[in-house]
């Protein structure tokens, strides 16, 4: 038996980040497009663009500098913002799994209900 725990962060009641978007801005920082991120993370296109813009909006920060199409393509690259976001998310995230799997273990000791 193992114990899940998922959470994410809110503004004003409304989902800003979690670990789905997590997920998109981390493929975005390997593939370098928005487009490439979204087959990664096997969502659409619009969708992802949906997730940026609230991220974005909600948060109130800059998330992506996008470079559109052109002779050489476009592309997408995180911010500085994005970066930190991602680095204090994944700090808070590995924090409270840890909390959680102490009190399971706490509570069931060795997995027994």
């Amino acid at each position: 038996m193992k114990i899940k725990s998922k959470f994410w962060l809110e503004v004003d009641g409304k989902p800003a980040f979690g670990s789905g978007k997590r997920c998109l801005l981390e493929a975005i920082e390997k593939y370098g497009s928005i487009n490439q991120a979204a087959k990664e993370i096997k969502i659409s296109y619009r969708t992802a663009w949906s997730y940026l813009n609230a991220m974005e909006e909600r948060l109130g920060m800059k998330l992506i500098d996008r470079q559109t199409g052109g002779k050489n393509g476009g592309g997408a690259a995180l911010t500085e913002n994005a970066r930190t976001i991602l680095k204090q998310y994944k700090d808070l995230e590995c924090g409270l799994q840890k909390i959680v799997d102490r009190k399971f273990q706490k509570i069931f000791p060795k997995n027994r209900l």
